[in-house]
């Protein structure tokens, strides 16, 4: 199940990388403050090439972030990950709420004469 949520940049932390069985690998975290009466903050991760996504990002500025939330056991305790897979932000999502285009000639309904009534 994806999910995704809207929110204001807090912080990107510190790139970690490292070499597993597998080979190199690479992880990036970054922390969103929602929107909402009770706003809360909540941090994701970015492994592998996804990792650059929010490199250019600043703290503050508008992000939509699209996840998936993972949780896993190890010793008897449970952990969850918040693992983001896309990352849009500023005006990069495309149009908001209040950015919606006029209509087009083709978007109107059709007008028609008192002689082209269809009956």
């Amino acid at each position: 199940m994806s999910l995704e949520i809207n929110g204001k940049l807090k912080q990107v932390l510190p790139m970690q990388s490292g070499q597993g069985k597998n080979g190199p690998w690479q992880k990036q975290e970054f922390v969103i403050e929602t929107q909402s009466q009770y706003p809360k903050l909540i941090c994701f991760t970015l492994w592998g090439d996804k990792a650059n996504m929010v490199a250019n990002a600043t703290p503050g500025e508008d992000i939509k972030v699209f996840f998936d939330v993972e949780s896993r056991e190890y010793n008897g305790r449970w952990y969850t990950d918040a693992k983001a897979w896309k990352v849009e932000t500023g005006n990069q999502g495309g149009m908001g709420p209040n950015d919606i285009p006029p209509p087009s000639d083709t978007d109107l309904p059709p007008t028609f004469d008192d002689d082209d009534l269809p009956f």
